[in-house]
């Protein structure tokens, strides 16, 4: 559900959610950067174990949007293109902060990134992020947001 943690949960997380087909994460966090940032975590830990992965660099990108949801699907869609085209994948993420520019969102995306190849695979990889049904929302308890991910 939108706007609230699941139930039994506080602080952050992640957690993937049945889904058809594809895979459907969800997260929560005390503000809108964390959230996005753990939602980041579930998508790359449902298919890749970067415990033995070697560390490659740090990478930076600035996403422009017109909503928070819309943020949400360029940041993921920047961690699905680093591993398509540069083959490497977000051990770590800092988000933020979300910034309003002329009725557009702003934010900037820092991840340090690991080699793919050395990374253990764990499960199907994602190929794009889906438009539908994506959410990022605050709630009383903090933010929660939602995607689908093609795999």
């Amino acid at each position: 559900m939108a706007g609230h943690q699941p139930a039994g949960r506080s602080g952050r997380g992640h957690r993937s959610v049945p889904h058809t087909a594809d895979l459907r994460v969800e997260a929560w966090a005390p503000t809108a950067e964390g959230c996005i940032g753990e939602l980041v975590h579930a998508v790359v830990g449902s298919f890749a174990d970067l415990g033995g992965a070697r560390i490659v660099g740090e990478r930076a990108c600035t996403v422009l949007a017109v909503s928070d949801p819309d943020l949400l699907a360029g940041v993921l869609e920047e961690v699905v293109y680093r591993m398509d085209a540069d083959g490497e994948l977000p051990v770590a993420v800092a988000i933020g902060p979300i910034e309003g520019l002329d009725g557009a969102r702003r934010v900037t995306a820092r991840f340090r990134m690991a080699d793919a190849s050395t990374a253990a695979l764990v499960g199907a990889v994602p190929k794009a992020v889906s438009l539908h049904d994506l959410d990022l929302s605050a709630g009383p308890d903090g933010w929660t947001c939602r995607a689908t991910v093609d795999v």
